[in-house]
């Protein structure tokens, strides 16, 4: 039995603006019409034995993680939610732990949630190498076949003399090298590139961790046997979880154990790390342009222009990442995108939101998105997805003004019930209990205009939720 392991926690700040903290780049769709994550979910279809994926994620992408799985129609053996964020050997652990439940025999292939594989066929056909070296035992991690000295990047160096059947045994886990030692890794042939991909039986990394890091597996085990089902969720327990040492699997397991082997991938795998490295296995034209969206040029080469809202025009531009969002503007030289994560910073020591959240946000029942506001006023478009409920609430500080633009809504007020349709609209006064529900099969759009002298997201008091929140 393979159960694979979706890693869905990360934050994805090097693709800002577009990746941001409410909704990282694992839940973006930069190459086609499925997100990273949705591609990763999809991307063993045609194995045998093939069980459903068990997630792992952070309690604010949980319900990003139920929509993008419910789009695609693939269910989750169970979606792990982390209370706080401890690294890849905690997350694996509790993975491997739940999946012993299952079966003893269970083998675990762990993927991050955000990289490409673009030739999905030769994947496969190096995972089955993989499963062959679980089965008798081995620890694997999958290397990247290294076309380039790449400084952003640990390394696996294959120990001498040990081919067997498409794999190596590890001699050795490097850190990130400088430029000159990593013109050499990739000169000797000895080295790949660490993707961080596993593949192991559940119970031998467990005994390897039992081992080298006993008090992962004790904080692991007890946040495992806390653990609480929410809806479609597992909740670990957060106490318990929260004393964990934070370490990565390549510490705490792989760096010390002596069954490591690596199989070599060669299929177009690229961790999406920056807007460079998303322009490079993007589709070009003739003046190797990559232009997103509404985008006009003149006397421009090797660039990648994105626009989200609004007509981008760029003239007389070489190698220049240019992204328009609606509400920030990223303009960098290609050969700098990695200091994107500068901006960030700025971002959150200054307060601002715009590393957190989108102009629209989203909810697990639908969106909202902030049109204009000013002093004493907001007003935002929200969209209700079919059998979207919000929370009964109600609002110390301010009054609200709906104006129903498609759909049906059907509307709490204080005692009272109705029913809303297209251009028709409801009053509610400070302090009253309100909710909105779209009980049919289509959107339901309205317009919400706020009035008060605070309009902030925390002045919200909830009665009932059905989403647990």
């Amino acid at each position: 039995m393979l159960i694979p392991v979706i890693l869905a926690g990360g934050s994805g700040t090097r693709l800002w603006p577009m990746s941001r903290r409410d909704y990282p780049k694992q839940f973006l769709s930069p190459l086609g019409e499925n997100s990273l994550f949705q591609e990763t979910v999809t991307r063993l279809e045609g194995l045998d034995e093939i069980h459903d994926p068990l997630i792992i994620c952070n309690e604010n992408h949980r319900f990003l993680v139920a929509e993008q799985l419910r789009q695609i129609g693939r269910p989750a053996r169970s979606i792990l939610l982390e209370p706080v964020g401890r690294n890849t050997a905690p997350a694996i652990a509790c993975a491997a732990l739940l999946a012993k439940e299952i079966s003893p025999d269970v083998t675990l292939l762990v993927m991050p949630s955000d990289h490409v594989i673009q030739q999905a066929d030769t994947f496969r056909e190096n995972v089955m190498i993989g499963q062959a070296e679980a089965d008798n035992g081995k620890l694997v991690t999958f290397g990247i076949v290294a076309d380039k000295p790449e400084t952003g990047y640990g390394y696996i160096k294959k120990a001498e003399g040990s081919h067997h059947k498409g794999s190596f045994m590890v001699d050795a886990f490097v850190e990130k090298p400088d430029q000159q030692t990593a013109q050499r890794y990739i000169d000797s042939g000895d080295y790949f590139w660490n993707a961080g991909i596993f593949m192991f039986c559940a119970n031998n990394y467990l005994q390897e961790l039992r081992q080298f890091e006993p008090e992962i597996l004790a904080a692991t085990t007890e946040a495992l046997n806390k653990r609480q089902d929410d809806m479609d969720f597992t909740r670990l327990d957060n106490a318990a979880f929260s004393n964990c040492p934070s370490q990565s699997i390549d510490y705490a397991v792989m760096e010390k154990t002596d069954r490591a082997v690596v199989v070599p991938l060669d299929a177009g795998w690229s961790d999406v790390g920056s807007w460079s490295a998303l322009s490079d296995i993007s589709e070009s034209d003739h003046n190797q342009n990559i232009k997103q969206g509404d985008v006009l040029t003149h006397d421009v080469n090797d660039c990648y222009l994105q626009s989200n809202h609004r007509m981008l025009a760029a003239i007389g531009l070489s190698s220049t990442i240019v992204v328009e969002t609606a509400d920030a503007v990223l303009v960098a030289d290609k050969s700098k995108t990695q200091d994107v994560k500068h901006i960030v910073e700025q971002l959150m020591a200054a307060d601002r939101c715009e590393h957190e959240h989108h102009v629209c946000v989203y909810r697990p029942w639908g969106s909202f998105e902030t049109i204009d506001e000013g002093p004493g006023f907001k007003v935002k478009r929200i969209v209700v997805k079919p059998g979207g409920h919000l929370s009964l609430q109600k609002h110390h500080q301010r009054a609200e003004h709906w104006v129903v633009v498609k759909g049906t809504a059907q509307v709490t007020r204080g005692e009272d019930e109705l029913t809303l349709t297209h251009d028709q609209s409801i009053y509610i006064p400070l302090e009253t209990r309100h909710r909105l529900k779209n009980i049919t099969d289509e959107p339901l759009e309205i317009i919400e205009v706020q009035t008060g002298e605070y309009l902030g997201e925390d002045d919200i008091v909830r009665f009932e939720d059905i989403y647990g929140r």
